[in-house]
């Protein structure tokens, strides 16, 4: 990807909280697409290898997280986190991260990764398919920035972190701001 290009066009499958069920498990599925998410806001999305690994969990979400305020300072509107995990997984990564401010994106067959050119293969960590780590400021679907890891490749022995860290971004949002300011 890059910048000025659209979002393809996804539908992901997620499971919503909906008290109207009852019981010990009051979800659903709820189908949610690339336009539900994207259209009509300034977000920031951030990709990652897998929920509950160590980078992800340690530094980039919650990074990201306890930068809400500074983002919205920026212009952005919402602040989501993706992987190559299903929405079971993702929720309860959410839930165990005390997630007040990213909101989590099950792409759990790949195929936003895949049609983002992300996809790679995880086999010497025995992750198969995943996302390789990016981040991207999206404007109404039209990506403005991105902010790709170096070394994208199938089993990567490494897992570069930098290019998408929170950081970063809000680095390069207030740079942008202030231009457009100036």
């Amino acid at each position: 990807m890059k910048s000025g290009l659209p979002l393809p066009n996804v539908t992901f499958k997620t499971r919503v909280r909906d008290e109207s069920i009852g019981g010990d498990n009051p979800f659903r599925w709820q189908d949610m697409t690339t336009d539900d998410y994207f259209k009509g806001k300034r977000v920031v999305l951030f990709s990652l290898p897998g929920a509950f690994t160590p980078t992800c969990s340690t530094y980039q979400l919650p990074g990201y997280e306890n930068g809400a305020a500074d983002f919205a300072a920026e212009g952005i509107d919402e602040i989501y986190c993706m992987s190559v995990n299903d929405a079971f997984v993702m929720n309860k990564w959410a839930e165990s991260q005390n997630l007040e401010n990213v909101k989590v994106i099950p792409d759990g067959s790949g195929e936003f990764a895949r049609r983002v050119g992300m996809l790679v293969r995880k086999d010497n960590l025995g992750f198969g398919l995943r996302s390789w780590r990016y981040a991207a400021v999206i404007n109404n679907g039209v990506v403005e920035a991105w902010f790709e890891e170096p070394g994208l490749a199938d089993n990567h022995a490494d897992d570069p972190y930098g290019e998408s860290s929170p950081e970063t971004v809000l680095n390069w949002l207030r740079e942008a701001n202030r231009e457009v300011a100036a």
